[in-house]
């Protein structure tokens, strides 16, 4: 890690909290015009892109552009043409370089691949500093937590997917890398039988917690569980008022969350109010409708334009997130003079089975988006015996034979032995009322084709 440059980080991202609404925005657009000169510099995307954007322009002058453009010319929209795909890809065949750098200078994450295929995305030096800043100054709603945690050790514990180039396995390992004897902070892997999880946090007593909000309230049902943290900061999903207070219950303290993606890290930190304020010093954040026409303050927006400004070697300008946010103007009574942000989050179903065994959706998630040859997926529970599979792949046979297995052997390791996974004919599909798309759901009402 660069020490001077997070040195460097910390300072600007902490001088941008007492800035005045018009000087932060007159620093983000020094940031936006200095990244978009980089990027048609040096990234032979941009320099296409952008063959008609001279120096006088505004941000909706600059054409957007979505996950499925971007690794379509993967190697033509990074700025260092020494770093390629296939280079990548023999580099993340070896999960022993979870945590590393390739060439030394980047980090490496894949995306959840929410909408299709996953995404790669990397980080240099800059990113990286300028996340650690964000999370160090701005992760806590509530100074008294804070203060509570410094005092208690730092002992921080997150139950995350400890596999693959996920950003908060990867990221983990790679502090863990930099910081060899600093032994505060575990990730327990979420897909582990929960008496390894509870016996884990039981014996490190974390002074914070973090993970999957569902993960979490299955885990909260447990007696065993016997830790006391001083904050819980849940991630990767949508938390409910339901859930929170479920989980306030348990562990007798404040329950936060915060909005976040791999390709523009920290978007918005949550307040003492309970709101989403937007970095904005470091992100732009632009609500629209399907047509990527912006939508007004107080409407939900089709999806989200984001421009991270501190990413140089692979510049996410105007790039297409497909979440629904609206965004706030008013004045927060926290003090902030940011823009707050409500978001419709991810709100797949928990899996219950015969034996009452009870799986959260990102331990299914998890497993289904590591099969290379499925490119998107829906697991629908159809009785206690019956999951079945949708899928959208070239190679349909070989990847649902793939996908029963890994499927098969986790159930059987949580203990549910009994449940057959069928191969349906129908493709993923949302909710046809709602619109609203699940990848993990229980409806034992619909029949559908199935593959015999």
């Amino acid at each position: 890690m660069d020490k001077l440059l997070l040195l460097k980080s910390m300072i600007s991202t902490r001088q941008a909290e007492s800035m005045s609404i018009e000087n932060r925005n007159s620093l983000c657009d020094k940031r936006l015009r200095k990244l978009v000169r980089y990027a048609k510099t040096n990234s032979p995307y941009y320099r296409e892109l952008y063959k008609d954007i001279y120096r006088d322009f505004d941000l909706e002058d600059l054409p957007t552009t979505n996950k499925l453009q971007m690794m379509k010319r993967f190697d033509d929209f990074i700025t260092d043409q020494k770093v390629n795909m296939r280079r990548i890809e023999e580099f993340t065949s070896d999960i022993n370089n979870i945590g590393y750098m390739i060439d030394n200078k980047y980090l490496v994450f894949k995306t959840s691949g929410s909408t299709g295929n996953p995404a790669v995305v990397l980080y240099d030096n800059k990113m990286i500093s300028v996340s650690s800043a964000v999370a160090a100054i701005r992760t806590f709603a509530r100074k008294e937590d804070y203060k509570t945690f410094m005092n208690n050790g730092r002992r921080t514990a997150g139950v995350f997917a400890d596999y693959g180039f996920y950003l908060a396995c990867g990221m983990s390992k790679y502090l863990q890398i930099q910081m060899p004897k600093n032994n505060n902070k575990i990730n327990i892997d979420v897909n582990l039988p929960a008496e390894q999880i509870i016996r884990q946090l039981n014996d490190f007593k974390p002074s914070m917690l973090s993970g999957y909000p569902s993960n979490l309230a299955l885990l909260a049902d447990f007696v065993q569980l016997d830790i006391k943290p001083d904050v819980v900061i849940t991630g990767g999903e949508l938390l409910t008022d339901r859930t929170k207070k479920k989980l306030e219950n348990k562990f007798g303290c404040y329950v936060q969350t915060h909005y976040s993606c791999t390709e523009a890290g920290e978007i918005a930190c949550q307040c003492r109010e309970g709101r989403l304020h937007i970095n904005e010093d470091w992100v732009i954040v632009e609500p629209v409708d399907k047509n990527n026409k912006p939508v007004g303050y107080g409407i939900r927006s089709d999806k989200v334009l984001i421009t991270n400004l501190s990413n140089y070697i692979q510049p996410f300008i105007r790039y297409e997130l497909t979440d629904r946010v609206i965004v706030h103007d008013e004045k927060c009574s926290c003090g902030k003079n940011t823009r707050w942000l409500e978001i419709e989050g991810r709100t797949d179903d928990i899996i219950e089975f015969r034996n009452g065994v009870k799986i959260a959706p990102m331990s299914f998630y998890k497993i289904l988006e590591e099969i290379k040859e499925i490119s998107r997926f829906q697991l629908v529970q159809r009785s206690d015996e019956v999951l079945e599979l949708r899928i959208i792949s070239t190679d349909r046979q070989n990847a649902f034979a793939k996908a029963e297995k890994d499927l098969a052997d986790f159930l059987l390791s949580k203990g549910v032995d009994n449940v057959k996974i069928k191969l349906s004919e129908e493709a993923p599909q949302a909710n046809k009322t709602s619109g609203k798309f699940k990848h993990i759901l229980t409806d034992c009402q619909t029949q559908t084709k199935i593959v015999s």
